[in-house]
């Protein structure tokens, strides 16, 4: 376990004012499989002045603790790509992508993989600086390529069903964008080494981590991975479900929303299709029957389910459920790449056993790349700041390796 330095200023102002505000150039590629880009739209550019200056008026007298390391404007782009979705469907999606403006070095590539969102303007290629897009503005202004998914069911892709909390859901897509990156990146001649670097904080952990292990496992021969931070992601379902069932949560309504989001594409993705009063006592079932994950519920998710979908989990019963459960663990397998593992210890949200046990397996099956920074004490939101430190960080000294 590594705790090793203190976070300044600079990244905890712009981390809560920002990030969760609502809540050497390329060879052709040797495996360059399906042309999965479609279009790039140029979305205008900012220079480094006028960046500077949004982000001065903001935080005011703290500003001076950024502009150190504002190098440079960025060009901004809505990325259009081919992917599939979870039922095999062949559909269009999008991301946004921030390109340095005026750096004549190598430039690495970085994908930041965004948290839950619940509102379509927050998705990166609306380039709302409101949201987590923020945080690809600022990283491209300090030299580096920063490309940002929007996911399926936002974006150009937003009338269809967020695959919320799905490994492959959230991974392939994640990848294909990436894939499609890379081709308008070869096509526009820009001065790319070659690196890249992901990073993903809460769903974006999640999200990261599936992605990472994927490149991993299917994609070493189209992408040099140099470096990973994930940061208190859900990686261990089958423990976390165990864990809330058994123990109950907070009672918090937007914490509740994402649980109910989980059990709702679980049941509808892995064709389950089980009626809302297998999974939740009335009045509760109908509400959610009629409104989705959007609904208000402030008690423990412990009183509204239902004795027998908790029993069937928690005595291993109910094996359909456990199996589309198990098929979305993430946390097992050893990494190759640089792996940074972030999490606060008294989070309420997702549970810190999540990136605990992913540390362990990984140790175990003997990586030697995996590190674990436990944020003593440190909830899901004040553990965020440390996250980010640790992203620029290892983003800095990873870049050109």
């Amino acid at each position: 376990m590594k705790k090793e330095f203190r976070v300044p200023h600079l990244y905890l102002l712009i981390v809560i004012l920002f990030v969760f505000n609502q809540s050497c150039k390329s060879d052709k590629d040797p495996n360059p499989g399906e042309n999965l880009f479609i279009s790039a739209e140029d979305k205008g550019s900012v220079s480094k002045q006028e960046f500077s200056s949004s982000l001065n008026q903001a935080l005011g007298p703290n500003s001076n603790q950024i502009s150190p390391f504002i190098q440079f404007g960025y060009e901004k782009y809505r990325i259009i790509y081919k992917t599939t979705n979870t039922d095999g469907t062949k559909i269009n999606a999008s991301g946004a992508l921030f390109v340095p403006l005026d750096n004549t070095q190598p430039m690495a590539l970085a994908s930041l993989q965004h948290g839950t969102i619940n509102n379509e303007a927050d998705a990166p290629s609306y380039f709302n600086q409101q949201s987590e897009g923020i945080l690809g503005a600022f990283l491209a202004s300090t030299g580096i390529i920063t490309a940002m998914p929007d996911y399926i069911g936002y974006g150009e892709s937003k009338d269809l069903e967020h695959p919320y909390e799905t490994r492959q859901g959230l991974s392939q897509p994640t990848v294909d964008f990436l894939l499609a990156v890379k081709q308008f990146i070869n096509s526009k001649s820009l001065n790319w080494n070659g690196n890249l670097m992901l990073s993903g904080y809460s769903e974006g952990g999640y999200a990261n981590m599936a992605t990472q292990k994927l490149i991993e496992s299917n994609y070493n021969e189209n992408f040099k991975l140099v470096a990973s931070v994930s940061g208190a992601g859900a990686y261990n379902k089958s423990a976390s479900f165990e864990y809330l069932l058994k123990n109950g949560t907070t009672g918090n309504t937007t914490y509740n929303r994402s649980y109910i989001w989980v059990i709702l594409n679980y049941n509808r993705i892995y064709g389950l299709n089980r009626p809302m009063t297998y999974y939740f006592k009335e009045p509760w079932a109908s509400e959610i029957t009629q409104n989705g994950k959007n609904v208000s519920i402030d008690l423990s998710l412990g009183e509204i389910i239902t004795d027998e979908f908790k029993d069937g989990i928690l005595s291993k019963t109910d094996t359909q459920l456990l199996n589309a459960i198990k098929d979305n663990d993430i946390y097992d397998w050893k990494p190759s790449t640089i792996t940074r593992l972030y999490h606060g210890t008294a989070d309420n949200y997702v549970p810190y056993l999540n990136t605990q046990t992913a540390f362990d397996a990984m140790k175990k099956r003997g990586s030697e790349n995996v590190s674990l920074y436990a944020i003593e004490g440190g909830d899901h939101g004040s553990s965020i700041s440390d996250y980010i430190f640790g992203t620029f960080e290892l983003f800095t000294v990873s870049k050109n390796l």
